[in-house]
């Protein structure tokens, strides 16, 4: 059981940290639309952003995060591990991250959003840094 919940939330990891390389550089290129002032190309961002957001990153989400806790509660003792508490630090700032993305998303659907396509770019660079620790606290468990 235990290996099959692991190959699932490897799975879900995946499919989060696509979508959360994907939805930031879609603003880039809805800020960049925005400044040139096409609407079809706005339209278009809106709907992509909304339906990547609400069909792809929130349930990944979900589903990391469940599939983590039921690994938690099967391996109780990496609770006690200092790389396992940094790595849910991490992943708290990502639920955050996550939850930015969203209040992005809702400024630029209402036309609201200022933020330029060069801090989009980035804002892109915060999950892959995430990533990179992550993946080097679970693999060699330095402390």
């Amino acid at each position: 059981m235990y290996l099959w919940l692991k190959a699932l939330h490897i799975v879900a990891v995946i499919t989060w940290f696509a979508a959360m390389f994907y939805l930031p550089r879609l603003y880039v290129y809805h800020a960049m639309a925005r400044d040139k002032g096409e609407q079809q190309a706005i339209d278009y961002f809106t709907v992509m952003e909304r339906k990547l957001y609400r069909g792809i990153m929130t349930p990944s989400m979900i589903a990391v995060l469940g599939l983590g806790i039921w690994l938690l509660y099967l391996m109780p003792h990496w609770l006690g591990m200092g790389w396992m508490h940094v790595k849910l630090l991490l992943v708290l700032l990502l639920v955050i991250y996550h939850h930015v993305c969203l209040i992005y998303l809702k400024q630029f659907a209402a036309g609201h959003c200022k933020r330029s396509h060069v801090y989009f770019r980035w804002f892109n660079e915060v999950p892959v840094l995430a990533l990179l620790a992550i993946v080097i606290l679970a693999v060699l468990k330095p402390f």
